[in-house]
């Protein structure tokens, strides 16, 4: 999860979202009220975003956290407008295997089995980053070499998507590699010291997507990244290499593109140009992941929250017209811990649900996209 660019709203000193962070997100739940006890109404499916995106074969996803599940509203909403789940912090490594021995699976589990509770399906993210780390990655007793650090991340990938076979039917394996210019990103995996594979180009990526295909032969691979909706050099660079993989049969089932956005995204010339990002991919026997969608706004009058109801639903339209696109998901569902105001202060109102759970909206938006 990252941000770049005017559009993409980069704060590549963010970073460190960290355990730290997700705990401010927690927090966030503390100024919007929390705690309420309402009983939600039921409704009729073909109501609900998740029920209208199953028309047309597409998952709609929301990222959660395992914390929030005991609130009655969160997890009544989640279950009934969302398909797909996504952790939203748990899964990331600093998280899931804060020691060197230690793994920490119970926040995972917590989401997954409300998943499988409410026949939804799962993401895992991620597997490899070069954020949220443990310190005992980032700050070894003994210097990693190629050789120590490879054996520490293939035993990560092996125990982790071990750990959820059969139960997690994506992951994000590789999340944010590339450069804004399309060279591939310094981090400690790749050449810092990296796993052996420093100055190869992809090779690390496609290790890793190797590493994870025999944890678990029959879960989807994505490679992860923001800044690459449209074609420019970033998206060009997982082109060629989505392109080479298909061609060795290296295990990529498809790309996901994260979506961290402004209403400043929805032009005419950015919607063109992300049709035939997706359309691309699509031609090479992908699919194409929208991940982390949110429209991050100034203030929450009427024409700022018509200006992003719109952009929601051309992004919908967009995704709806191209058939490698399989997945919608929001980063979380509602502005009550939506992580943006703890990031960027004034801003805010970035999901489709408001801080009580009412329907914005971008969420009716949506719902239109999808009739």
């Amino acid at each position: 999860m990252r941000r770049a660019g005017t559009n993409h709203l980069s704060v590549r000193g963010a970073q460190a979202l960290a355990a730290g962070a997700f705990v401010a997100i927690v927090c966030l739940g503390g100024c919007g009220g929390g705690g309420t006890t309402i009983t939600p109404t039921p409704i009729p499916v073909s109501q609900t975003l998740r029920g209208a995106a199953q028309q047309h074969n597409l998952l709609m996803g929301a990222a959660a956290n395992s914390g929030t599940l005991g609130e009655a509203l969160y997890a009544s909403t989640l279950a009934a407008e969302y398909s797909l789940l996504e952790p939203e912090n748990e899964m990331k490594f600093g998280l899931i295997h804060p020691g060197a021995a230690t793994y920490d699976y119970a926040g995972p589990n917590a989401l997954v089995a409300f998943a499988q509770a409410h026949t939804m399906k799962v993401r895992g993210h991620n597997l490899v980053w070069d954020s949220q780390l443990p310190a005992w990655v980032t700050a070894p007793a003994a210097p990693w070499t190629p050789a120590t650090l490879s054996q520490a991340l293939s035993d990560h990938i092996a125990s982790v998507v071990g750990h959820y076979k059969g139960q997690v039917y994506a992951w994000d394996v590789v999340n944010e590699p590339f450069n804004g210019d399309g060279s591939i990103r310094s981090m400690i995996w790749q050449d810092t010291p990296g796993i052996g594979f420093a100055g190869q180009g992809t090779k690390t990526i496609e290790q890793a997507l190797t590493w994870a295909h025999a944890a678990d032969p029959a879960a989807k691979l994505f490679v992860n990244d923001y800044g690459a909706e449209t074609l420019n050099a970033k998206s060009d660079a997982m082109y060629a290499m989505a392109q080479d993989f298909v061609t060795r049969k290296v295990p990529l089932a498809g790309v996901g593109l994260e979506f961290h956005i402004d209403p400043s995204f929805d032009t005419p010339g950015n919607l063109t140009s992300l049709g035939q990002n997706i359309q691309r991919f699509g031609a090479l026997g992908l699919e194409v992941h929208i991940t982390e969608l949110d429209v991050q706004l100034s203030d929450n009058s009427a024409a700022s929250l018509a200006a992003q109801a719109k952009t929601y639903q051309d992004l919908m339209t967009v995704c709806r017209a191209q058939t490698a696109c399989t997945a919608f998901q929001t980063w979380g569902f509602t502005d009550k811990y939506s992580w943006i105001p703890s990031f960027f202060p004034g801003k805010g109102w970035a999901l489709p649900f408001d801080l009580i759970y009412g329907k914005k909206p971008a969420y009716t938006s949506l719902l239109q996209a999808l009739q």
